[in-house]
């Protein structure tokens, strides 16, 4: 089926971005109601059908988004393609793929809390990333809802560089609209859920707030120009133009440094105004950079510029089980066309791909397509060997791109099936769900012979296994969270490994000296070839790697894998006869047990950043229970309602359970986020106790 075409222009790929519970799902609910995608607004939370983008049935019960859902929606002459993304931290890798192929976002904030911990984890991803954004301050119409305090917030923990578009008329429940500081003009309703804004004059209590916060958006918008400029200090505010004002603030909002603030209620009429200024301000796939990869065959750099004629280059950023259809591969195409029917090659795997279906989604509904262009987003059935980061490329001009990096999973639970017929099940099911969700991972313990699930954190593994029961239909035992300890060494040393073995006919004989030394950046394994000459030669010298690399990857102190450690290959010996691959194999392995004992190995463990918000009487509780876990604090802030905000850095292992602990002892009223800070070595008594209870 062929859609209606909208120039490229008039396309944005936008993200909803926000801290857990502000109200992004409600929101992008809004859009879809506003944009005629749906004959009613969804709730998140209580009775109905839930939210059309949480269409999981673990979304609708427990009223968050897991899963990035891709709708397209129209308006006003706009095509939008919009993911509405999940705020737990658990899920952020879904909000890390999204953004890396989205060119805007709209960060969503609850209007009664101001900037929350997520909403600084969000924003720092969308940094990483350059996306820019507008901001919605949501939930201002509620009782505690302050759009001035929240903007606040905004300028103290985010960016000095957020302007009001709009301001609110009235106050909480009162709030009828708002005042355009565009057209200066109000914007009201009579009920939220009116079906159009009425255009109307400036209340005249508002009029001189508005005058000045308009002032100060032209005073910063002209900055975009420097002719713009001189015309204001020439003629003033009232030589500025409505189109010349527009277009500055475009170009600011599209630099990724400046920010355009609106506010009201993500069920009502008021979303209009959002996406005004989505189709007003956000940046069509032609205003972001041509995407730069490599030649695959030759290794430089190719352009691909955002344009159907240019050859093929997409890139995979979400999987997702359909029950429906099978697999769905999201895809953002760069540069020229993806046809159903057609082969594609996947660079990543070197594999040619037949390009089944393409279908447009809404939510869990799809409709399909033919084709899909330049700077379009979509999902592709019948990609068998296609994961999350693959780029897809047009066989006669290949090209890479940069890939998707996923944080390694601190938590571990071990699972096993129920009965014997859960076995298969479970291991279809577990392939499945790893194939979909880069930061979930699954391997054997080699000892025990136990299946383990390793995650982001509890409740991303306690969805993972509700999944494969409703799903899948795998019923399975679960053991207690563990944490993913890591090994590595703090000094250097040089090691000699030697295997030799003369049995009568042809022995064996491998020699080798390493240098074992930790890595700069006290991450992954580093493999160094410094053989001058041929003392050890060149066909053995990948043995010795593999020996090594397999080696540390099962740790010397508790069997944790080891991180951080370079091994250089400087000098060695062979045997003209009695030399092979697996020699030198084992010598690599022996230089290991005898090098890296004496490189004064250590254990690392996984610190969390922890952010407590919490209710003033309760701080003093709050504190001390961190400080009992082997917690720093780091800080201590003041949040809107008179709560506070602790900061620390806990270790992993002393926080399983934390979320209802804090909730225990603060009546319900205190609320936490982790995430994943840093390995760090674990005091020499906690390593202890750990190294014993390996040992058992």
């Amino acid at each position: 089926m062929a859609e209606k075409k909208v120039p490229l222009k008039d396309f944005r790929n936008i993200g909803i971005i926000a801290h857990i519970d502000a109200g992004k799902t409600t929101t992008t609910e809004g859009i879809l109601y506003r944009t005629g995608l749906t004959h009613k607004i969804g709730v998140v939370r209580g009775e109905g059908d839930g939210a059309t983008t949480d269409w999981m049935a673990q979304e609708k019960e427990r009223g968050i988004t897991i899963t990035s859902a891709a709708v397209t929606a129209f308006w006003k002459g706009h095509k939008i393609n919009i993911i509405d993304t999940p705020g737990h931290i658990d899920f952020t890798a879904e909000v890390e793929r999204s953004l890396r192929v989205l060119d805007g976002a709209v960060t969503v904030f609850d209007g009664k809390m101001g900037v929350e911990a997520q909403t600084e984890t969000v924003w720092r991803q969308a940094n990483k990333y350059g996306v820019p954004r507008i901001c919605f301050i949501n939930k201002i119409n509620q009782t505690g809802g302050d759009f001035y305090k929240s903007l606040e917030t905004i300028h103290t923990r985010l960016s000095r560089n957020a302007f009001p578009i709009h301001l609110p008329i009235g106050f909480e429940k009162e709030i009828n609209g708002v005042v355009d500081l565009i057209d200066m003009k109000a914007y009201t309703y009579n009920d939220y859920a009116d079906h159009e804004l009425q255009v109307g004059e400036i209340p005249a209590d508002m009029l001189e707030k508005a005058k000045n916060a308009r002032s100060l958006l032209v005073e910063n918008a002209v900055e975009a120009d420097d002719e713009l400029m001189m015309k204001f200090f020439d003629g003033g505010e009232e030589s500025i133009t409505t189109e010349e004002l527009k277009t500055a603030l475009r170009k600011r909002v599209l630099a990724g440094d400046f920010f355009l603030v609106t506010g009201g209620d993500g069920r009502g009429v008021i979303v209009e105004k959002v996406l005004d200024l989505v189709a007003d301000y956000m940046p069509s796939p032609l205003d972001v950079d041509a995407i730069w990869g490599q030649d695959p065959k030759t290794g430089n750099q190719v352009e691909r510029k955002p344009n159907e004629e240019e050859p093929l280059a997409a890139l995979a950023f979400k999987i997702a089980t359909d029950p429906f259809v099978g697999k769905l591969i999201f895809v953002r195409v760069y540069s020229g066309q993806l046809k159903a029917g057609s082969y594609v090659l996947n660079t990543t795997s070197g594999k040619k791909e037949r390009v089944g279906r393409i279908v447009r989604m809404h939510a869990d509904k799809r409709e399909e397509i033919d084709s899909i262009g330049a700077g379009d987003i979509a999902a592709v059935v019948g990609l068998k060997d296609t994961f999350t980061g693959a780029t897809l490329a047009d066989p006669a001009h290949p090209i890479m791109l940069e890939s998707i990096d996923f944080p390694e999973p601190p938590v571990s639970i071990a699972v096993e099936p129920k009965t014997k017929s859960d076995q298969e099940k479970m291991g279809i099911a577990l392939q499945r769900l790893a194939e979909e969700d880069p930061t979930f991972r699954v391997h054997t313990d080699e000892e025990t012979g136990q299946t383990i699930m390793s995650g982001m954190g509890e409740l991303h593994l306690d969805i993972l296994i509700d999944r494969m029961k409703r799903e899948f239909n795998v019923e399975a035992n679960v053991g207690e969270p563990q944490v993913a300890f890591r090994e590595t060494i703090r000094g250097t040393t040089e090691a000699q490994g030697k295997h030799a073995k003369q049995s009568g006919g042809r022995g064996q004989y491998g020699d080798v000296w390493i240098r074992f030394e930790p890595t700069e950046s006290g991450e992954g394994f580093e493999f160094v070839d410094e053989i001058k000459g041929g003392v050890v030669p060149a066909e053995y010298r990948s043995a010795v790697q593999k020996g090594i690399k397999d080696t540390v990857e099962g740790g010397v102190i508790a069997g944790y894998p080891m991180i951080g450690v370079k091994a250089t290959l400087y000098d060695g010996s062979y045997h003209d006869v009695d030399s092979s691959e697996l020699a030198f194999n084992l010598a690599g392995v022996l230089a290991v047990k005898e090098g890296i004992p004496k490189a004064k190995p250590v254990l690392l463990e996984p610190v969390m950043k922890v952010e407590v918000s919490t209710p003033e009487e309760f701080m003093g509780d709050v504190i001390g229970d961190l400080n009992s876990r082997r917690g720093r604090i780091e800080a201590m802030e003041d949040l809107q309602g008179g709560a506070k905000l602790v900061r620390a850095f806990v270790p992993l292992a002393s926080m399983f359970g934390y979320t209802n602990d804090v909730r225990s002892m603060s009546q319900g009223r205190a609320a936490s986020t982790m995430e994943l800070a840093q390995y760090e070595e674990v005091p020499p008594n906690v390593a202890q106790e750990i190294i014993e209870k390996r040992s058992k």
